[in-house]
């Protein structure tokens, strides 16, 4: 930066250093409660995180909040009387135009997760993500320009609207980025999938519930698997396996038992099998007992590449991936990193690497991964979920086929 002393002697105003422009950020919110979703992103945005060794604060400005169901326990007020600089609007189009007529902020943080929301006839909870979303490109197409946005998880419940939302981001020219926390976070043993390997079969064994849980299952194998020799051919079939059915798979090699034990084997959660004991590996006959309300989805890639999700309540209670790939004796896997409770929900340090990866989408205009693993993940959900309404029918999926392409060349997972 020039000193007085330095314009004073001649040197031109042009040589100045100028300041970086600070973008400004909306935070477009179903509800935001402690723990909520919408608090452990935005507040990171308010406030900072740990990173590197270090306290983080985002060079970026949070500062508008649109808020749909502000109840019991409700955060929001309290936030923007903390941070004068934040302001509350009563509409998405006064968020993001500050109240002027006029878009007036530089990206966009679509939260849809949490809040009292019906679910339909499948179990699917019916997130408002695609009316928030349509709200938010009104604006921009009243304004004659557009802007990064970043949305929460699956684009949608529903396959036509995040398909529609994903040409839409296309047509308008705007970076488009969604996801779990899951391929972004912590790492053990810290490995990436080589580019151009050969995958025969990939699984992700986790937990928690339909429709919900079984996305974070999803994108945590596809983050690997789309990194295989030809990058993502996109996904022919589907087929879903829960209760008796799915042991009767397991035992009939629907999927592999051996990818399965891997992956069991990189749980930081595995519940032992004996009383007494802490590190005995559950037989067939001790998951059966211990496992509450199991199902899988397996799913046939175009390019013949067989993945799946084996979702295992009561025996674990994280996200671990195996693969058997060419020129490997052993399985490959890993786990995606959650903190054990209670700081998995009090901190939720996942989020972190997320933020941080929100921020280079706003910051550079570009998305550091491709939403098309999510577009891809949002359809694998649906038609999963749909295998099971149907009586755990196998489905032809030829919308998920033409969901192709190509890896990023960069790791994004939080290397520590």
């Amino acid at each position: 930066m020039l000193t007085r002393r330095q314009v004073l002697a001649g040197v031109p105003l042009a040589a100045m250093a100028q300041t970086p422009k600070r973008p400004k950020i909306a935070a477009i919110c179903t509800t935001y409660f402690k723990f909520s979703h919408s608090q452990h992103i935005v507040d990171r945005f308010l406030i900072g995180y740990g990173w590197n060794g270090d306290h983080h604060k985002p060079p970026m400005d949070l500062v508008s909040i649109w808020v749909d169901q502000q109840g019991r326990g409700d955060l929001a007020k309290s936030r923007v009387q903390e941070f004068p600089s934040t302001r509350m609007f009563s509409s998405i189009a006064e968020a993001l135009t500050l109240g002027t007529s006029k878009l007036a902020v530089d990206g966009v943080l679509l939260i849809g997760e949490h809040g009292k929301y019906a679910r339909n006839e499948k179990g699917q909870h019916k997130y408002p993500r695609y009316e928030f979303f349509k709200e938010i490109v009104k604006v921009f197409g009243s304004s004659g320009r557009s802007v990064p946005v970043f949305n929460d998880k699956h684009l949608s419940w529903n396959w036509d609207w995040a398909r529609e939302m994903y040409d839409t981001s296309r047509k308008m020219g705007f970076a488009l980025m969604a996801g779990s926390s899951l391929p972004v976070t912590y790492r053990t043993p810290q490995v990436e999938m080589p580019t151009g390997s050969k995958i025969r079969e990939a699984m992700c064994v986790g937990y928690g519930g339909v429709d919900s849980y079984d996305f974070h299952a999803l994108e945590t194998a596809q983050c690997m698997v789309e990194r295989r020799k030809g990058g993502e051919s996109g996904v022919k079939s589907i087929e879903a396996f829960r209760g008796e059915r799915f042991w009767t798979a397991l035992e009939q090699g629907v999927w592999s038992r051996d990818l399965m034990i891997s992956a069991l084997c990189r749980s930081h959660t595995l519940k032992p099998s004996r009383e007494g004991f802490n590190n005995d590996f559950p037989s067939i006959e001790a998951m059966k007992r211990l496992v509450r309300d199991p199902y899988a989805y397996v799913y046939e890639h175009s390019d013949g590449v067989k993945s799946s999700i084996v979702m295992m309540n009561g025996l674990i209670q994280d996200f671990n991936f195996a693969a058997r790939i060419d020129g490997r004796t052993e399985p490959f896997s890993t786990q995606m990193y959650l903190p054990m409770p209670p700081a998995r929900t009090t901190l939720a340090n996942f989020f972190s690497p997320l933020t941080n990866n929100i921020e280079t989408l706003f910051l550079t205009g570009k998305a550091p991964y491709p939403v098309e693993r999510t577009l891809l993940t949002t359809g694998l959900t649906a038609a999963g979920v749909e295998s099971l309404f149907q009586g755990q029918k196998k489905l032809d999926t030829p919308h998920l086929a033409q969901v192709t392409y190509a890896a990023p060349k960069d790791s994004t997972f939080w290397r520590t």
